[in-house]
């Protein structure tokens, strides 16, 4: 009788654990389920230079406050929660660089906005709230609409101008690498005029064009994976890695030692 039971028991037992296994997905489909994982490399997330308001304020522990000015990317379309959107997650992971600081982050995107849109909402959006760091996505909404990108270097001068004179330190945000974008003839020129308004007027740029082009063409992973079903704006994994990325390189730029011009010296023989 004890043996009947037992093996009984090893019975019901070994078809309950088969009856389990049917209802699992293959691991196969599993894995194309599973989320992706995020490691922004250094190299190409770096700011080209340092942010001294920034890091005054982390070092003496006093509040920072970060606007991010954009349009739907900033605001979060795609995104299933305002929790899940850049400027949020980002906020979360500058916390986690810097325990114990206190950091506010602005969300002002607005959905379907240009940059002549965005600087005739500056004053109010922007310097009115004295921010330490200001983040400007721009650009994309340009290339969508196939206008002209010919004056659009002066118009972020302007805007940069207006966030110099509050100094807050700057970082430009270009465009994403989406499907509804990269099939656009603009789209490059957009990224390339953006690059080099940056350069010309000595303010920080996080490629994120280049950043999800990499998740894309090295990474290796699809677009479904990076994008929402509209083909063109981010998901909760790429606002959240966008935003790994961002904190990973203000976190960097902070630290970084900034010389003046009368600190460097040169031997003379």
């Amino acid at each position: 009788m004890q043996t009947d039971f037992l093996e009984g028991s090893a019975a019901r037992r070994l078809a309950v654990a088969a009856l389990a296994a049917s209802l699992m997905p293959p691991l196969a489909a599993r894995a194309e389920t599973a989320v992706p994982r995020c490691e922004p490399p250094i190299d190409l997330v770096r700011l080209a230079h340092p942010l001294p308001r920034l890091a005054a304020k982390v070092a003496t522990g006093d509040p920072v406050t970060i606007v991010a000015i954009g349009s739907s990317s900033t605001a979060g379309a795609g995104a299933t929660s305002p929790a899940a959107t850049y400027p949020s997650r980002l906020a979360v992971e500058l916390k986690r660089h810097f325990p114990g600081r206190r950091f506010t982050v602005i969300n002002r995107g607005v959905n379907g906005e240009e940059i002549a849109d965005m600087l005739r909402r500056f004053d109010q959006a922007v310097v009115a709230a004295k921010p330490d760091l200001v983040l400007w996505q721009l650009g994309t909404n340009s290339v969508l609409r196939d206008h002209a990108i010919g004056d659009h270097g002066a118009l972020i001068r302007a805007g940069l101008k207006k966030i110099r004179a509050t100094g807050a330190d700057m970082v430009l945000i270009d465009p994403q690498f989406a499907p509804k974008v990269i099939m656009k003839p603009d789209a490059e020129r957009m990224v390339e005029l953006i690059s080099a308004t940056a350069k010309q007027e000595d303010v920080d740029l996080f490629r994120r064009y280049e950043v999800m082009k990499r998740w894309h063409k090295v990474d290796r992973l699809g677009f479904d994976k990076i994008v929402a079903p509209d083909g063109l704006h981010l998901n909760d994994w790429s606002y959240a890695c966008m935003a790994k990325g961002l904190g990973l390189a203000i976190a960097e730029a902070a630290r970084r030692p900034v010389l003046s011009a009368t600190a460097v010296h040169y031997a003379v023989p």
